[in-house]
């Protein structure tokens, strides 16, 4: 597990894998003073404090720091559910030598009071368990991906995930991935297009709203699809922004 200065969560994760799990490793970024670090180690865990290296190498160095032959990965807003947990002991109970080397898992999150079933934001496969040595971190910051040398399993159950207690939390992360994506395609020398920025934004709402059956979460999936739409016309715009930024202004008259 890697973490910031979340206080306020890391205790419900690492309550859910407390007793069935051989080792906890926990890296915090050396700069978190909230009491993260010591709540973590009321739990047994092997606490190392870092500099912060992005989500990706934060996570290999997480995972290098390891003892026992599978690993867990789990973040500090998340949770593994009852029906998670039985699903991995059946796992352990009838694995063999040629199984899976790694297992995915659902997750599911909680917006707006709701538990969001559909949408984007459904089933959000994510491979977190694996054999020490078989996979590694990966992907393009901060949207990391275990790269997995072999077969991957699928686990029953989800990964209850917490990752926005507040609207106001949920929109400020807009600003911040449309400068990662800004950067990407800086780096890519993309060039603006309307109709990519437009059409981008009308097939996410459609995609999470209709396709995969948003609308069945009511409200939130509403809200979800609507704010991915807004979400995909900023970061597209950020790149029409750089461009305009770089002509001089028109003479004052």
């Amino acid at each position: 597990m890697i973490s910031g200065p979340d206080a306020d969560r890391i205790g419900r994760a690492l309550e859910s894998v407390r007793g069935w799990v051989s080792d906890i490793v926990v890296v915090v970024n050396d700069d978190v003073a909230d009491g993260t670090d010591k709540i973590a180690e009321q739990y047994g865990a092997r606490v190392f404090r870092e500099p912060w290296k992005e989500h990706i190498a934060q996570k290999n160095s997480a995972a290098e720091k390891a003892l026992q032959p599978w690993i867990l990965g789990l973040d500090s807003d998340e949770e593994i559910s009852a029906k998670l947990k039985n699903s991995i002991h059946r796992f352990f109970l009838s694995s063999k030598a040629e199984g899976p080397v790694a297992l995915r898992m659902a997750r599911c999150s909680l917006f707006l009071g709701h538990w969001i079933r559909h949408g984007d934001w459904y089933p959000d496969w994510q491979t977190r368990l694996w054999r020490a040595g078989s996979a590694k971190w990966g992907g393009t910051d901060p949207h990391d991906r275990l790269i997995v040398e072999g077969r991957v399993g699928t686990l029953s159950g989800d990964m209850l995930h917490y990752s926005n207690p507040s609207i106001s939390c949920y929109v400020s992360k807009i600003n911040y991935f449309s400068d990662l994506y800004l950067e990407s395609r800086l780096k890519k020398r993309s060039r603006w297009l309307p109709a990519e920025a437009t059409f981008r934004a009308f097939w996410r709402f459609f995609r999470a709203y209709v396709f995969r059956l948003g609308f069945l979460d009511g409200y939130p999936g509403f809200y979800i699809a609507a704010s991915t739409f807004y979400s995909t016309l900023v970061r597209h715009t950020r790149l029409l922004e750089h461009k305009l930024s770089k002509k001089p202004l028109p003479p004052k008259p």
